[in-house]
């Protein structure tokens, strides 16, 4: 990432000093880098000047709220896991009899695909091609995800009277899954998207008919 800051006043010329914000928020800055990432561009590639541009201040203000653009990129991912893991959860609250929660959950994800909030393009991207700092975040938020969807799973097993032999395995697996079929679906244009909507679909089905049965078949551990 590109760190420099010399000749401040110089390279920051096309926005004049009336044209900047008199103050600016640590969530301002990461909405003006969100506005820059997208399907094709990672976070690695911003620079500090192209973000404060975006936010409408000088760079120097930038350290008020970073440290460096790497601590920046962590919270954009961060944020990213957060916003996912809202958006996914509640539709699989909403999930009923009639529309799945698997069907549910997979359709919701493959949205995001599409928006300009770029949230799940983060994830996938910094999760394959990231350093290995923005690895580790998007990891974290892997595991988050993965603990929320133990608990549904828990929670509809026990409902159905279905419960699942090593739920946090399936939950894990289920995680694992989803984000590498996303991660392939990134690339191709969203009319095809279907091919790898519906393979995930059966695939989650038969991780989650596969653990329902050894829960009958498997002793507890």
């Amino acid at each position: 990432m590109n760190h420099d800051i010399k000749n401040t006043e110089q390279e920051s010329q096309p926005h004049s000093a009336q044209g900047r914000r008199a103050t600016i928020s640590r969530e301002d800055l990461i909405t003006a880098a969100l506005k820059l990432v997208g399907p094709h561009r990672s976070i690695s590639t911003l620079s500090l000047r192209e973000v404060a541009r975006e936010a409408g201040i000088a760079p120097n203000s930038f350290y008020r709220h970073f440290r460096d653009m790497d601590e920046l990129a962590i919270a954009l991912i961060d944020q990213a896991g957060r916003s996912l893991r809202l958006i996914v959860g509640a539709a699989r609250q909403r999930a009923s009899v009639e529309r799945s929660i698997i069907r549910t959950s997979v359709e919701s994800f493959m949205e995001q695909l599409n928006t300009n909030e770029a949230l799940l393009h983060i994830l996938l991207r910094e999760g394959s091609v990231g350093s290995p700092a923005f690895k580790q975040a998007v990891e974290r938020e892997l595991h988050f995800f993965e603990e929320e969807l133990c608990t549904d799973l828990i929670r509809v097993g026990l409902a159905k009277n279905k419960p699942l032999f090593e739920p946090a395995i399936v939950a894990k697996g289920m995680t694992r899954l989803v984000f590498a079929m996303g991660t392939m679906a990134l690339d191709l244009p969203r009319e095809r998207h279907v091919e790898i909507t519906e393979p995930t679909i059966l695939m989650l089905r038969m991780m989650l008919t596969g653990s329902e049965k050894m829960a009958i078949d498997l002793p507890l551990r």
